[in-house]
């Protein structure tokens, strides 16, 4: 049995520049890869594909602010089927989810790009045709990100400093990208648009699209005192400190979402400078 972790990656900041004639939107973001991390077991030269989801939720689930828990992909469709077609190789496939589907932390991206390092595949151009942000998911670390997310930088320097980690708040709410983007275009905001305060130009999108993220935001922000971001197209928020004094607002943050009758991902996570 061969065991690979995928890790997720947050997107600190995200300008949206440019469409393709193709409709893909050109990017210039700045990614990390962090420490919440999917689990794939594969058994080379069988078949068969299974999903178990241990997205590990605190409070209650279908609330005011919740959606349900997100929908784990079926038999076919999901991104690591299609890179074990990609690479020729087959195998039957246990993926263990940890990472929320519509989070905005590139689960199934990163599923993906697992599978490609597994498979000795490191052309990004490869990694691309499987989606956005899979190239980055295959190299990981921490780069800035153009293109449609297919153009790497080298590594970002200086690293995080010691210490350096990231308070995430997911709320048990699936935002599907597509529509977050559909919003944005519908909204004529153009490229760039005018500079959000919280550094991801698809924040006003989200938002719009699904309101109930601003609760988060705000709840988030009353517990740290910081202007909490965006994680991609959403719909994680998250503020960066030092571990030392993430852990003790989490606490206070997951209280909150018990009290308050909610469900959420609340973690602490450190970021990663390789891929898994």
């Amino acid at each position: 049995m061969i065991r690979l972790l995928a890790p997720a990656k947050l997107t600190t900041s995200l300008r949206i520049v440019g469409r393709r004639a193709d409709g893909y939107h050109l990017l210039d973001a700045e990614m990390v890869s962090i420490d919440l991390a999917d689990e794939i077991e594969l058994a080379e030269g069988e078949s068969g594909f299974e999903v178990r989801d241990e997205v590990v939720w605190a409070g209650l689930p279908g609330t005011e602010h919740g959606a349900g828990p997100p929908r784990a992909p079926g038999p076919g469709g999901d991104l690591v089927e299609r890179a074990l077609a990609t690479a020729g190789r087959a195998a039957r496939c246990l993926l263990v989810k940890h990472i929320p589907s519509g989070a905005g932390l590139g689960g199934g991206s990163s599923d993906a790009a697992a599978v490609l390092r597994w498979a000795g595949i490191t052309d990004l151009d490869v990694a691309a045709r499987l989606g956005a942000d899979v190239p980055f998911c295959l190299i990981g670390g921490r780069a800035h990100v153009s293109g449609a997310g297919e153009v790497l930088s080298d590594p970002i320097s200086p690293p995080p400093a010691p210490g350096t980690g990231y308070l995430c708040v997911t709320p048990r709410l699936h935002v599907a990208t597509p529509v977050v983007y559909r919003a944005y275009d519908d909204s004529g905001a153009g490229f760039p648009a005018p500079r959000n305060e919280g550094g991801n130009d698809l924040e006003p999108a989200a938002l719009l699209a699904y309101p109930a993220l601003r609760w988060w935001r705000d709840l988030l922000a009353a517990v740290t005192g910081e202007r909490p971001r965006l994680a991609g197209s959403g719909g994680t928020w998250f503020v960066e400190g030092h571990l030392d004094t993430l852990a003790p607002l989490a606490d206070v943050v997951l209280g909150d979402v018990v009290a308050g009758r909610e469900s959420a991902l609340v973690a602490v996570v450190r970021p990663l400078l390789a891929p898994g």
